[in-house]
């Protein structure tokens, strides 16, 4: 059985998705492949083992869920109606709201449910699958792979969470790949305050990252990591807020994103009393907890001392 391409993009418009594609499952390219491998090799991935983790069943599709055939792909716009006040500690904008993981696989569920048969064999992924989630975008034609090393869709740019249906039904019709266009745009890299992003995209190198940093690392922060940090207490946005295809993207109207009023009226003072208890409070069911209260608090602490 064949299914409509068409029919499946509908309903997930319906359903919030802001892009929807699909793309043939098989092998990553061989290019693909060996840069992932040399990445890995360098020990650009930093501390963060699970990247090194199933590397097979990253780079092919088809051994995470034997007899795939398609990858639907969907982007869920993210960029933020409303801001911190200047002046103020700020988030990224990616965990404003709240856990960008429920909130997508719950819309998955529901695509698959609408759309598949129910003898179709699927697997949703939302980045703590392995899978090479911005090759597949990029495979499945809803945008190009940008030199921030985010995926972009003109028009909306990068601010976009991502998720996977991987199934073992077929479509009746797949999308392309689009070419990168960024041109001789180097924005991102000349805004990357600690050299993460290098002219050569293969070489982002995670330890350099200030996302990284705040978020992933458990040990102390540099002294020049410290430096960079400017008013940002979890993540960083800077390559995506220097990149012109974000002056298009539209602010996002789904509800489990928007931040709530307690979260917005955090002042610094606020920040620098938070108990384990408020953070707990604060941050339930949100993605910052993945920093834990003491990595919070270490960032909150490195960014008062250079403010």
């Amino acid at each position: 059985m064949t299914l409509s391409s068409h029919f499946i993009k509908e309903q997930a418009a319906q359903i919030g998705f802001s892009a929807c594609g699909l793309a043939k499952a098989r092998p990553v390219d061989e290019a693909t492949a060996d840069g992932y491998r040399q990445w890995l090799a360098q020990g650009a991935h930093a501390t963060m083992g699970y990247l090194a983790d199933h590397v097979d069943k990253r780079l092919d599709p088809t051994l995470l869920l034997p007899g795939a055939q398609s990858i639907i792909v969907v982007a869920l716009n993210y960029a933020p109606a409303t801001h911190f006040p200047p002046g103020e500690y700020q988030l990224a904008a990616y965990a404003l709201g709240r856990d960008y993981h429920d909130v997508l696989k719950a819309r998955l569920r529901q695509l698959a449910a609408q759309c598949l048969p129910a003898e179709a064999e699927t697997k949703v992924a939302v980045d703590t699958v392995p899978i090479l989630e911005r090759y597949w975008a990029w495979q499945a034609g809803i945008g190009f792979l940008g030199r921030n090393h985010q995926l972009i869709i003109p028009g909306a740019g990068s601010m976009l969470f991502l998720g996977e249906i991987v199934t073992t039904a077929a479509f009746d019709a797949y999308d392309a790949p689009q070419p990168c266009r960024c041109g001789s745009c180097h924005r991102c890299i000349d805004a990357c305050p600690t050299g993460a992003i290098t002219i050569q995209c293969s070489m982002f190198n995670a330890y350099r990252c200030l996302s990284y940093q705040t978020i992933e690392n458990r040990g102390p922060l540099d002294d020049d990591v410290k430096d960079k940090l400017g008013t940002t207490i979890y993540g960083c946005d800077r390559c995506q807020q220097a990149c012109p295809w974000n002056r298009e993207a539209q602010p996002t109207d789904i509800a489990e994103l928007q931040p709530s009023a307690s979260l917005l009226g955090m002042t610094r003072d606020d920040w620098h009393r938070l108990t384990l208890e408020q953070y707990q409070q604060l941050f339930r069911g949100s993605a910052v907890k993945r920093a834990k209260y003491e990595g919070l608090m270490r960032n909150i602490r490195a960014v008062e001392a250079g403010t």
